[in-house]
């Protein structure tokens, strides 16, 4: 048994939107732990509760009620402003669109998240470059969004989410706007980050995307149907380069 400790702690999670006249229970008393290097996926059928989960746990939204623990700190009680730094500081986020600034270098879209940290241009410039190599994209540095291919495009929104070191990637239907090969190889890339010890949140309403993880949580009505292990996730036993 191993002693991970906990990055994510969610306890009796509620989230209930008024619509007109009516109360939609959207997440209705969700309650479980992420260990760190933790490569887990979220599941669930549309009205699940899936986006409202992706949205407390990316702090882009608060809880009606309970409790969401991210690094020791509980940010179900924080106003915007501190949702905000604990974001930029803790979170890594990939999106299906990529969110990229169409107008800069990849290497100006992945320094972002350090501008709003407060770095230093030459420290910023330096970790950028970093990241931006790891994920295979040292050559294209220069390059803006619109020169470069969709998988591309999405190494460079992996390389920005990566370059705070952040202690979760929270990704949302990574490969949504991929053609099925360029899929497999960001997939194969967020298992190369999972085996270097980073923790990985994967939404996604595709069965194969979720086979890739080692836990797949599903949603139903605002509740977690079931909450499993994945007996033989797809590239296990890949050997990374």
């Amino acid at each position: 048994m191993d002693n991970k400790k906990n990055i994510i702690q969610i306890k009796d999670l509620t989230k209930v939107y008024q619509m007109g006249q009516t109360e939609v229970h959207a997440l209705a008393g969700v309650t479980f732990d992420i260990p760190e290097n933790e490569y887990i996926a979220i599941m669930g059928p549309s009205g699940s509760g899936k986006s409202t989960l992706m949205n407390m746990i990316g702090c882009l939204d608060t809880p009606t009620s309970g409790d969401y623990i991210l690094n020791g700190n509980n940010v179900s009680k924080m106003d915007d402003a501190e949702l905000a730094e604990v974001r930029n500081r803790e979170i890594g986020f990939v999106f299906q669109t990529f969110n990229l600034l169409p107008r800069t270098s990849c290497l100006a879209n992945a320094e972002l998240p350090l501008i709003y940290a407060g770095m230093k241009s030459a420290d910023r410039k330096k970790r950028a470059e970093e990241v931006l190599t790891k994920v295979g994209l040292g050559d294209r540095m220069d390059h803006k969004p619109n020169e470069l291919s969709g998988g591309q495009r999405q190494r460079v929104a992996i390389a920005r989410a990566l370059v705070n070191n952040p202690s979760i990637i929270l990704a949302d239907e990574p490969t949504g706007n991929l053609d099925t090969k360029t899929g497999e190889e960001i997939m194969m890339l967020f298992e190369e980050l999972y085996r270097q010890g980073n923790t990985l949140i994967v939404v996604t309403h595709e069965q194969e995307i979720a086979d890739h993880a080692r836990r797949i949580v599903r949603l139903r009505d605002g509740v977690i149907e079931k909450d499993e292990k994945v007996e033989n996730p797809v590239l296990a036993n890949f050997q990374v380069a």
